[in-house]
């Protein structure tokens, strides 16, 4: 007998989030006020299916006072008062897909730009001068400019000013990510974008990302291949937000459950105005309070997940959503390659909300009486 744990798709599938969600819907609509009593009476942090429904349902919005109290408090017991941050580096605007949502879209006309490692290190050069021991490369879907052999030289020589260095680009193979690894770069995040699959097909007509299955085995990979920090996300606006955090739920727990060595962590990037991208035309947006629900509801079922908040955000937002779970922030971010060393004229993936640089956002952080981490561990530590 064959006691091997499933693989998510299975569990997705099972489930029928990926092709019924309106099912789901209904199921959450029907949630009571005695339903979210009973999911607020279990141990904060731990999660079920269940629970998760209760927290995220219209009759939860009764509740967001002793949700936000609750969720306060689990993070300060499991991550202390502290939040780190951290900067994105672009390193490229060329794209072989065609997302509707991406400023960087193949059939968008616009001079695109590529970083070369020296180029790269220049605006490395500006986020460590702000403080920065963490970062984040960013990248679109490059393969033939921004290889494996190009990441793993410039970890090498990121190396000698982070202390923790992760990436945001296409999916690669297991392979792939073990070379990274070994190169010194800890952590992966990559967005399944929509765990519907009707909609994903629709959102993604063409490119290698077009393969929904292949796209929800990337994280079994970077798991397998010893990647400490995995971070999971839908681009919220694409499909109901409801149901993105179920499947969202059920994967973050899979992964803990199966690959209890990788640390788990949530983002909650939100569509933004980008180039030829008309945000308006997107029909689930979703407004600054269900942001929240989302955040306390995955909070109070995920006590040791990271919570990870952009500057996709405006200042104000951010400045409330310090208290409602977020563990690391980023600040002063540009999203254009180049952008750090004064090329503002490359196009961005997307407009940034919050503009407050690194020293703002540290020094409001302090005045919420919480401490800016900008280093996460020294490097002796990183075998």
């Amino acid at each position: 007998m064959n006691n091997s744990p499933k693989t998510f798709g299975d569990i997705l599938t099972h489930k029928e989030l990926d092709t019924n969600p309106k099912r789901w819907l209904s199921v959450i609509e029907q949630q009571t006020l005695a339903d979210v009593q009973l999911a607020l009476k279990t141990e904060a942090g731990k999660y079920t299916f269940e629970k998760l429904l209760a927290l995220i349902s219209p009759a939860a919005q009764n509740y967001f006072e002793q949700m936000a109290q609750a969720a306060n408090l689990l993070t300060i017991k499991r991550f202390g008062r502290t939040i780190r941050l951290y900067a994105p580096l672009y390193l490229s605007s060329f794209c072989i897909n065609s997302c509707k949502y991406c400023g960087f879209n193949v059939t968008t006309d616009f001079k695109r730009t590529r970083l070369t490692i020296e180029e790269a290190l220049a605006d490395a050069d500006v986020i460590a001068a702000e403080g920065f021991h963490d970062i984040l490369l960013v990248s679109s879907e490059d393969p033939k400019f921004i290889t494996v052999d190009y990441l793993c030289k410039l970890a090498s020589r990121l190396r000698e000013k982070f202390s923790s260095i992760s990436i945001e680009i296409y999916q690669l193979e297991q392979a792939d990510y073990k070379r990274l690894f070994d190169a010194g770069i800890e952590g992966v995040t990559l967005y399944q974008e929509t765990y519907d699959k009707n909609a994903y097909a629709q959102y993604h007509p063409a490119g290698k990302k077009s393969d929904y299955a292949s796209r929800l085995r990337a994280h079994d990979d970077m798991c397998a291949a010893g990647m400490r920090e995995i971070g999971l996300g839908s681009l919220l606006g694409l499909t109901d937000w409801r149901t993105e955090t179920l499947a969202l739920a059920q994967h973050a727990d899979y992964l803990m459950k199966r690959y209890w060595q990788s640390r788990v962590s949530f983002s909650f990037p939100r569509l933004r105005p980008a180039c030829a991208v008309d945000r308006d035309k997107f029909p689930y947006l979703l407004s600054d309070k269900e942001l929240v629900q989302m955040m306390l509801a995955l909070r109070l079922c995920f006590a040791d997940a990271g919570m990870n908040i952009s500057t996709r955000e405006s200042a104000q937002l951010r400045d409330r959503l310090i208290y409602l779970g977020v563990t690391r922030m980023s600040a002063g971010s540009r999203t254009n390659p180049g952008g750090y060393s004064g090329h503002d004229e490359n196009t961005k993936q997307f407009e940034i909300a919050d503009t407050r640089s690194p020293n703002q956002v540290a020094e409001l952080i302090k005045q919420k009486g919480l401490e800016p981490v900008w280093k996460d561990w020294d490097k002796s530590f990183i075998k």
